[in-house]
C-alpha cells in the first residue's frame, strides 16, 4: 500500500511539472504575424493607350464666319507617365507627368461656302499631348480613387486654310505649341507586388489663338481665331511601382 501511495504521488508530481512547463511555453510564444497595410508611397513609371477627342471653333475675323469642329473626330493616343505618391492614413497625394503621341490626327473644321471665293475649310494636326498635374485621392487598401489638376501642352502642326472648290491652300502657321489647364479623374488597382493598372479621363482646356494669313496668297491678310479649343482623353495604363507592395496580397 505504501508503494502504491508513493507511485501515485510521483505520477502526480510529474503531471504537475509537465503542465507547468507547457504553460510557461505558451506564455512566451510570440504573437501571430499580421502584415502591415499596403502603402502607395513611392515613385512609379508606366505606359498608357487610349483615345483623344479635339474640339474647337475657328472664326474668320474678316468675313465673320465660324467653322465648327465636331467632337467626334477621335484618334488613337499612346505614351507613358512618371510620378510620385505619398500616403498618410487613407489619403494619397502626388505629382504626375504624362506624354502621349496622337496617331493619324487631322482636325478638320467644316467648310463654309458663299464668301465669294469658294468653299473654305480649316485643317490642323495635333501631334502630341503632354501634361503635368497634382494627384489627390483616397485609398482602400489596393484600390486608389483619385482626381488630378494641373496644366498641359499640345503640339500643333500645319494650320492650313484650303479652298475646297479650287484646291488652293495655304499654311498659316507651322509647329506651334498651345498650353492650357487640366482636370481629370481615375481609378488605380495594385494587382501584384510593384504593379498597378489604371483607368483615367482627362479634360484639357487650351488657350484661344489667332493666325494672320500672309500677303500674296489665298485670303491674304485675313485672320483666323481658334476659339477655346479643348482635348478630352480616355486612357488605360499600367505602372511599375518602386518601393511599393508593403503589406499583403
Amino acid at each position: 500500500m505504501r508503494k502504491l501511495l508513493h507511485t501515485i504521488a510521483a505520477v502526480s508530481a510529474l503531471l504537475t511539472l509537465s503542465m507547468a512547463a507547457n504553460a510557461a511555453d505558451i506564455g512566451v510564444r510570440p504573437p501571430a504575424y499580421v502584415p502591415p497595410p499596403f502603402s502607395w508611397t513611392g515613385f512609379y513609371i508606366g505606359g498608357n493607350i487610349g483615345g483623344a477627342w479635339y474640339q474647337s471653333n475657328v472664326t474668320d475675323n474678316f468675313f465673320g464666319l465660324v467653322f465648327h469642329n465636331p467632337s467626334n473626330n477621335g484618334v488613337f493616343i499612346g505614351g507613358g507617365q512618371v510620378g510620385f505618391n505619398y500616403q498618410f492614413s487613407n489619403i494619397v497625394l502626388g505629382v504626375e507627368s504624362e506624354f502621349d503621341w496622337a496617331g493619324n490626327n487631322s482636325d478638320s473644321n467644316n467648310g463654309i461656302p458663299g464668301i465669294g471665293v469658294g468653299n473654305i475649310q480649316v485643317t490642323s494636326n495635333n501631334k502630341w499631348v503632354t501634361t503635368a498635374a497634382a494627384r489627390f485621392g483616397v485609398t482602400n487598401d489596393h484600390w486608389l480613387f483619385y482626381g488630378k489638376a494641373g496644366g498641359g501642352w499640345v503640339r500643333n502642326n500645319n494650320f492650313t486654310i484650303t479652298n475646297v472648290t479650287t484646291g488652293a491652300s495655304i499654311t498659316a502657321s507651322d509647329n506651334n505649341t498651345n498650353s492650357g489647364w487640366l482636370v481629370g479623374a481615375g481609378l488605380e488597382w495594385a494587382f501584384a507586388p510593384n504593379w498597378s493598372a489604371k483607368f483615367e479621363y482627362d479634360y484639357l482646356g487650351l488657350n484661344s489663338r489667332t493666325f494672320t494669313l500672309p500677303v500674296g496668297g489665298l485670303l491674304a491678310g485675313d485672320t483666323f481665331t481658334i476659339n477655346n479649343p479643348s482635348v478630352q482623353t480616355v486612357k488605360v495604363g499600367i505602372n511599375y511601382l518602386f518601393n511599393y507592395g508593403v503589406g499583403r496580397y
